[in-house]
């Protein structure tokens, strides 16, 4: 079978839309499992007890369950007690859910790294919570999770191609589509290899240089 170049090239419009799908439903999980990490930093961080058994919880779900699973349950159980969610919230609520609790551990992990000591003299000169969480720990933690927290960022972008299981049209479900209507398998899968490739291997060697040049202080010197 001859491969269709020409039918190829017109479906890249489609897909660089399907590209920027990808990345604002990547970026925006991100972001906010970012936010779900940080809060539950500071729950560690300060051994707040309550919170804890919660957070711990989260997580052990969060890491055990399928983020397939995690997005039928909220795309098509919660509709059936009343919670109506588009596909592309779905999405963002599912990967979230997932990447918050991955991010949650990366980043305890750093935190239980800084000393303790530096903590209790923070908290013995007069320093609140917020201020020894932002000025001493998260600084510290952040830069000995940067490997494992970009790695994640990563991991999570890629994860986007589950979301077109409801309907959101990111680059599998747009690859789906054409080879339904079109039966242009190789075409497709060519189309979509060569995008994953162009998206995710430059992102991976940006954010390694980043990660470098943090480590390193050579940001803003």
């Amino acid at each position: 079978m001859e491969f269709d170049v020409a039918f190829a090239l017109s479906t890249l419009p489609a897909f660089i839309t399907a590209v920027g799908v990808t990345l604002q439903v990547g970026l925006i999980a991100i972001a906010t499992s970012l936010c779900v990490a940080l809060i539950n930093a500071a729950i560690a961080a300060f051994q707040i007890r309550p919170l804890q058994p919660v957070v711990r919880a989260y997580v052990e779900l969060a890491r055990n369950t399928p983020l397939l699973i995690q997005l039928f349950f909220i795309y098509f159980a919660l509709p059936a007690l009343g919670v109506k969610v588009s596909g592309f919230a779905s999405a963002i609520i599912a990967m979230t859910f997932m990447g918050g609790a991955y991010l949650t551990e990366i980043l305890r992990a750093g935190i239980e790294a800084v000393p303790r000591s530096q903590i209790e003299s923070g908290l013995s000169i007069g320093l609140s919570r917020w201020q020894l969480l932002r000025h001493v720990v998260l600084p510290q933690a952040g830069i000995l999770s940067l490997p494992a927290l970009f790695a994640n960022f990563v991991f999570l972008l890629k994860e986007t191609t589950v979301v077109s299981a409801v309907a959101v049209p990111e680059i599998l479900y747009t690859t789906k589509s054409y080879i339904a209507l079109y039966y242009k398998t190789y075409e497709m899968l060519a189309v979509m290899t060569g995008l994953c490739v162009l998206l995710f291997v430059p992102l991976s060697l940006l954010l390694r240089v980043v990660e470098r040049r943090l480590q390193h202080g050579q940001f803003g010197s």
